[in-house]
């Protein structure tokens, strides 16, 4: 019984890697997206949020995971906010930085502008 439940929870952790791990597949413009934080943030998206979660593998509480958004397809004027951990795609332009606590990517980072706000402009 015992071996029965340890498969058991090793596949689900397995499948929870996966699907965490996985890139995102056709996503509408705005829709955000979890993902393990060794996975590389597509072209079009931007990481929104930084988190941790034991399904992405680590044994300490560093940011493991993030939150990411689709910007391909958003409208010319659209603006959102994102962390400063990826560069931004051609047809926006930064219009602000600031300290944001969901940004912290990385432990130990401080307190400097991590956030960016983007406006699309073509």
């Amino acid at each position: 019984m015992t071996r029965l439940r340890t498969a058991t929870m090793a596949f689900a952790g397995a499948a929870a890697m996966f699907v965490l791990a996985a890139a995102p597949a056709q996503a509408a413009p705005g829709d955000v997206t979890t993902t393990c934080a060794n996975t590389a943030t597509p072209a079009g998206y931007v990481d929104v949020s930084w988190g941790y979660s034991a399904s992405c593998g680590t044994q300490n509480f560093n940011p493991n995971i993030k939150q990411i958004k689709q910007l391909t397809g958003l409208p010319v004027g659209t603006v959102v906010q994102a962390c400063g951990s990826t560069y931004y795609p051609a047809g926006w332009v930064q219009t602000a930085s600031y300290y944001s606590s969901s940004c912290v990517a990385w432990p130990n980072s401080g307190f400097n502008n991590n956030a960016w706000t983007l406006k699309r402009v073509s």
